[in-house]
């Protein structure tokens, strides 16, 4: 069962020393003369003295530079940390993300640690909002299936990694009556990404249709939502050919996952499509088998639209969504699909497979036109579907595609949220490379801009109202969705949970337009 982390998160303005904490935080900036301690949080002399012993000390203030030192007596803290923010200028503000992130950092870095007081720069509640979105952020630790076993049979010793459970945002703005429902939001959302996050991180061995399915109704537990399950009987039934066709090489059979919420007085009905590939061998275009070796972070498009339908319900914000999970395990076996079969996609269009490792796309179409005939005000896809994003955008920046407003849109929220989306045209003449003989649209097309060809198959399959276009987006998150490399500010090794934080955003602003 998937765990979401719980981060205790509170706020206080009062003397340091009646704040009992395992350790206090402390920004450091890399000034124009050397580093340069930042805020007001330690008394006069003590600030003076630390400050003219960073250099000595090797500190630099550097961006994610994290150091531990010994207690002051003037703090009620065991141990002192020292986070860098980067470049920046004395008695000047600090942008939210790079709030975020020194905070992340020393969070993420404190793992093991109960109590942590965190006195970064943040006068004003969006600035205070900022770090405990930060520390909820780097509070997240993924267990895994360890035993506990040594090699010679007996109980090994566990080393205390979980964690930071309780975090204090020391600011000027403690006593705000806004800042509680800032801490709320900061809470609400680092459970989500870290969920997310968890759900990215499980091994295939244990998240496959059927139990991603059993997941999203155990997170559900308590929230005012609907999950509805369809299982591969149904998916038969009622004509959702895509998933049907990229689940049939597997001995687990696929899944589609519809959770809705519906408060009573909504503003807006949102469609939110998630690409749920449990693992993705490439079938029968099999993949080599060092491409196979992160297949498992293939759902995280569906973890996402799922965790932030479940944190729009937990804020009780006044917009209908609907989340589309579209599950399915891509495997080769005497049963799967293949190069030239044609499959006929929810609603009646056929596409002739051409590439079997084209699969996110196949089961995103059946989501879209599902997801098309309830008639929202707008659909967002969201999926880590092409090698090509990580050519043309790298590891940390996701690409969004679509029409001009929903575009647009999204990456202002993106922009507000913290997270790198970069948006991308989609070319009119890549269609035609799409083109099939013997079916509607074929699944793969022009290689060269292959994110963007994705994306104008997945255009294919949204729907009209009254003779106008459904409004969409489709959100490629392939690299940024899993870290492959070192843990950087709140962001740690592997699952990432990208992408919540920006729907998220989505959201609330078009609430706040529709206002």
């Amino acid at each position: 069962m998937i765990k979401a982390s719980e981060l205790n998160l509170t706020a206080a303005s009062k003397d340091l020393r009646k704040i009992p904490s395992d350790a206090l935080v402390i920004g450091v900036a890399k000034g124009p003369d050397g580093p340069v301690l930042l805020g007001s949080a330690l008394p006069a002399k003590a600030a003076r003295a630390l400050n003219d012993s960073l250099s000595v000390l090797g500190i630099t203030g550097a961006a994610d530079e994290v150091r531990r030192l010994p207690g002051l007596p003037e703090t009620g803290a065991d141990s002192l940390v020292l986070t860098g923010v980067g470049r920046a200028q004395p008695g000047h503000g600090l942008p939210a993300e790079t709030l975020r992130r020194a905070a992340g950092a020393a969070i993420r870095q404190l793992a093991g640690v109960e109590t942590v007081v965190v006195a970064l720069p943040s006068p004003s509640v969006a600035e205070a909002a900022a770090v405990a979105e930060g520390a909820a952020l780097g509070a997240y630790a993924y267990e895994g299936y360890r035993s506990g076993i040594g090699a010679d049979g007996t109980a090994a010793p566990k080393e205390d990694t979980g964690a930071v459970k309780n975090v204090i945002v020391y600011c000027e703005c403690a006593q705000d009556s806004t800042l509680q429902d800032a801490l709320r939001r900061a809470t609400v959302l680092g459970r989500n990404v870290n969920a997310t996050r968890s759900l990215v991180n499980q091994p295939p061995s244990h998240l496959y249709p059927e139990t991603f399915a059993q997941a999203a109704k155990d997170l559900a537990k308590g929230l005012p939502v609907k999950v509805t399950v369809m299982d591969e009987k149904r998916l038969e039934r009622d004509g959702y050919g895509g998933i049907l066709g990229v689940g049939k090489g597997s001995s687990r059979p696929p899944r589609m996952v519809k959770v809705e919420y519906s408060p009573a007085k909504f503003q807006v009905h949102l469609a939110l499509v998630g690409k749920g590939i449990t693992f993705d061998s490439g079938g029968l275009s099999l993949k080599p088998a060092a491409g196979m070796q992160t297949m498992k972070l293939d759902m995280a498009g569906a973890a996402v639209v799922l965790n932030t339908l479940l944190a729009v319900a937990e804020l009780g914000l006044p917009a209908k969504v609907t989340a589309w999970l579209c599950l399915a395990e891509n495997m080769p076996s005497g049963t799967a699909q293949r190069p030239e079969d044609v499959l006929t996609i929810f609603g009646g269009r056929t596409v002739e497979v051409l590439n079997t490792d084209a699969e996110g796309r196949l089961v995103l179409a059946d989501g879209l036109a599902a997801a098309s005939e309830e008639a929202p005000d707008a659909i967002i896809d969201i999926a880590t579907l092409t090698g090509a994003q990580m050519i043309a955008l790298g590891n940390r920046v996701s690409g969004v595609m679509g029409d001009d407003g929903v575009r647009d849109a999204v990456k202002a929220a993106a922009d507000r949220a913290g997270e790198q989306f970069w948006p991308m045209p989609l070319p009119e003449e890549l269609r035609a490379s799409l083109d099939s003989q013997v079916a509607d649209i074929a699944n793969i097309g022009e290689r060269n801009g292959g994110m963007m060809t994705a994306a104008v198959f997945l255009r294919e399959f949204v729907g009209q109202v009254d003779g106008e276009k459904i409004p969409w987006a489709h959100l490629d998150i392939a690299g940024p969705a899993f870290n492959e490399g070192s843990a950087y500010g709140y962001t740690p090794k592997s699952g990432t949970g990208v992408g919540v934080r920006t729907l998220l955003a989505y959201i609330e602003d078009v609430l706040a337009r529709a206002a």
